[in-house]
């Protein structure tokens, strides 16, 4: 089990894979900003780079391709 955190925190940051759990659960960037403690910019912001890292174009292909690594569960 530690291996898998391990390999997972090299991919997403923590608060990478917080924006994304609650992108899953149809939150809104303001919802997951307000959940968050932080702003909607850095909400898109950890979305873009998430995005950077996948070579992905937009969200649900971000989703998509997370879940599909077993990076992210629906």
């Amino acid at each position: 089990m530690k291996e898998t955190n391990q390999r997972k925190s090299q991919l997403l940051t923590n608060r990478e894979r917080e924006v994304f759990e609650l992108l899953v659960q149809d939150k809104t960037t303001r919802e997951i900003a307000q959940q968050l403690f932080i702003s909607e910019k850095t909400v898109r912001n950890h979305i873009s780079n998430v995005m950077q890292k996948l070579g992905v174009k937009g969200r649900s292909q971000a989703v998509v391709e997370l879940v599909r690594m077993g990076e992210l569960k629906i």
